[in-house]
């Protein structure tokens, strides 16, 4: 119970307490009782904590307001789990941003960067659904495999090919999983490798820079959101 409706319920009782003492001293100890003034301020105390109690009860909950504000969403996944991927979308984020730079050091640096993130994903915690765990771990798997690719391989040429796979792998295990932390973008080059051969990544903006070198070669093929419905409410 809180500080404000215990001062309600005192408002109450307090001048019940001193209407029963009137009585008491009058009916059963047979002596003078609380003057009349005195008793009938305790009656108007009493009814004022009553009607302010029973008739105004948002007054005793809210610090003056009746509005109540419920939290905007509620994730499906545990924060835990929603932490860890936050840092596997910032790492994939900086070696996108490595390979615009066409910086191999950089990039096997950020590649490693990745590798730990992933390392630390709370995966296990998909283990209680059966379908959805034994459907994600492939895709997981393969994405640490081509990250593996992008810190071996020796050239750029080759380690944008793995950055390609490793992009569509990674987008489909946050289909599977269903990420519902963030909005993103499946974005594409039409001619990142060539003629009608395309190369694909993941942005968290609409407006997202070529990692494959091609300038102005970005579009949004899709949209990965699965952010739950604002579920605010006015009470």
């Amino acid at each position: 119970m809180d500080f404000k409706k215990i001062i309600g319920l005192l408002s109450i009782l307090l001048p019940a307490l001193i209407i029963l003492l009137g009585i008491l001293r009058v009916f059963v100890q047979k002596t003078k009782g609380v003057n009349g003034l005195t008793m009938l301020f305790a009656v108007l105390l009493l009814l004022i904590g009553l009607i302010r109690f029973y008739v105004f009860p948002d007054q005793n909950n809210s610090g003056g307001g009746n509005t109540k504000a419920i939290p905007l969403t509620v994730s499906k996944h545990s924060e835990a789990f929603n932490l860890s991927f936050e840092k596997v979308l910032t790492a994939y984020y900086q070696l996108t941003s490595d390979f615009v730079s066409a910086d191999t050091n950089r990039i096997t640096q950020s590649a490693a960067g990745l590798k730990t993130a992933l390392d630390s994903l709370k995966i296990d915690e998909l283990k209680v659904d059966t379908l959805i765990w034994q459907t994600a771990l492939q895709p997981y798997e393969n994405t640490k495999a081509e990250l593996s690719a992008v810190i071996a391989d020796p050239s750029l040429a080759e380690k944008k090919a793995s950055l390609n796979i490793l992009s569509n792998e990674l987008f489909t295990l946050l289909s599977t999983v269903r990420y519902d932390r963030a909005r993103l973008y499946w974005q594409e080059c039409n001619t990142a490798f060539g003629e009608d051969k395309p190369g694909n990544w993941i942005s968290k903006t609409e407006q997202s820079v070529n990692p494959y070198g091609q300038k102005d070669c970005a579009e949004i093929k899709t949209t990965l959101n699965f952010i739950p419905a604002d579920t605010t409410k006015k009470q």
